[in-house]
Formats: structure tokens, sequence, C-alpha cells
């Protein structure tokens, strides 16, 4: 695979929502637009890199494994949905690469053998590839949130995307459970359209306010806390320069948010 694969932003919806009917029926606007991404991009990558909003470390740690256990990091839901298996294979050898490369440019970065897959991560990926045949690994986000530090790891990682790894930030551009009964709409919609305006801008500018992204409108009310937009900003640092494209954008007929997922390049 000789190309410069796209990185992506995507949303990865609630919980075990593949396997709970009601939830699926509700996310089916989720569950075509990762499939429409799946098609459009074309071939299997060699593997994926997954940043979920769902891991965070004081230092960053990048799956090992050969073969990643499960992490139900989920409360409240039926029984079956513990048992859920995603059996991808890890992919040590690119793990151990990407870990050289975040080394290489001062971030520091080691392996991680025992972590499983969250949700964030086997939820959208049994929707994309629900035959679970492509190598797949996460590397974690840092609990300060920092932007210009996840632009940062992105760029360190740009050189995978040259070597067949498909780079996907995993979160939720809107994301506020204490919302409900449509109090998210107005400000999820006023969020949404500073996203838009803002990954639509030139290079320069779209880094500069990504970084200060805390001054968009209603940004703390859609965000109070940043770990499912953090995502964004590692996939936008590894294709800082390449043209950003929405490949969805919603709003929920049940709670009112407006979400949108991104490509870039």
């Amino acid at each position: 695979m000789s190309k410069i694969l796209p990185t992506y932003f995507i949303s990865h919806g609630g919980g075990p929502w593949p396997w709970v009917p009601q939830m699926r029926e509700i996310f089916q606007p989720l569950e075509a637009a990762l499939k429409d991404m799946v098609k459009n991009h074309g071939e299997k990558p060699k593997a994926i890199l997954m940043i979920s909003g769902h891991w965070e470390e004081r230092e960053v740690k990048v799956m090992g494994a050969s073969q990643p256990p499960m992490l139900y990091d989920y409360y409240g839901f039926p029984p079956e949905t513990y048992q859920i298996r995603y059996d991808a294979p890890g992919a040590p050898t690119i793990a151990q690469r990407t870990v050289n490369l975040l080394n290489d440019v001062g971030i520091k970065a080691k392996l991680d053998r025992s972590r499983g897959f969250d949700h964030g991560t086997f939820a959208p990926m049994a929707v994309m590839y629900p035959e679970a045949d492509v190598p797949l690994f996460q590397v974690s986000m840092l609990t300060s949130y920092d932007p210009a530090a996840h632009l940062a790891i992105g760029r360190a990682l740009a050189p995978l995307r040259e070597e067949g790894v498909m780079i996907v930030g995993s979160g939720l551009s809107m994301h506020n459970l204490r919302l409900s009964n449509g109090q998210g709409r107005l400000p999820s919609a006023e969020f949404d359209q500073w996203l838009y305006d803002t990954l639509m801008s030139d290079p320069a500018t779209r880094t500069q306010r990504i970084i200060e992204w805390e001054n968009a409108p209603s940004a703390r009310i859609c965000h109070e806390d940043e770990d499912h937009l953090v995502p964004l900003f590692t996939a936008l640092g590894a294709a800082e320069n390449d043209m950003a494209t929405r490949i969805f954008h919603h709003v929920s007929a049940f709670t009112g948010n407006t979400v949108s997922n991104y490509k870039f390049g």
C-alpha cells in the first residue's frame, strides 16, 4: 500500500450500542455513516490505530498485545453485553514502531501489553469491520488533555499513514450526558458550526483555533470534560496540512444534539 491514507475523527456512539437492538435503531444514521466511511476508504488498511476517548494516561501508552483482551468499560447494560467479543488481532510490531516514532521526537511513550479494547474502539469497529480481520491497536490520550500536546502526538504518528495504517480518533463532537430533553440542541448546533468553520479553515488558522477550542461558542457546555474531543486533536495533527471533509452530520431525533465526523486527507 503506497498511498498516504487519510485520518478520521468519528463518533463512537453510546456503550455497546451495536449489540442492543433499541440503541442500534437510534444509532442507525451513525452505523450507515461508518459503513460508508469504510466503503469509500477502499482497500483494507494494514492496521488501524485508534485513539479512544476512553483511555488516558499520564504518559502515552501504546497497546502492544498480539491478541488484546476486551474491556467492558460501561455500566447498566444487559448481561450479554459483558460477553461481547471483538477478536481483532493486535499489531505489536507496528505498536513498537509507534512508540519509537513518539520517543524520537521527545514524547515519552511505552508499550502496554495488558490493555484491552474499550468500547470507544470495539463498538465502532464492529460496524466498520465486523469480521474483525484488520489488526487493531490503541494509543492513549494524555490526562492533561492539552490540545498542543495531542497535535504533537499526531504529527509524530503521521509517517504511519504512508505505511498502510489508518489513524482514527474515536470520541464525540458533542459529549455532555447531563443534557436531556433537547437541552443540548442549541449549544451543540453552535459548537458544531464552529467546529465545521474551524476545520475548513487554512491549516495555520485551523491549528490555532483548535488549540484555543475553549473559546468556541458553547464549548464547555458541549464538553464539560474534553475526553471525547481530544481524539480529534491527534487525528488532525497526523494530517495537519490536509483538507478536511465532513463525512457525517446528524441531528439526533432522540437527544436533539448535533454531531459530526470528519476525514482529513
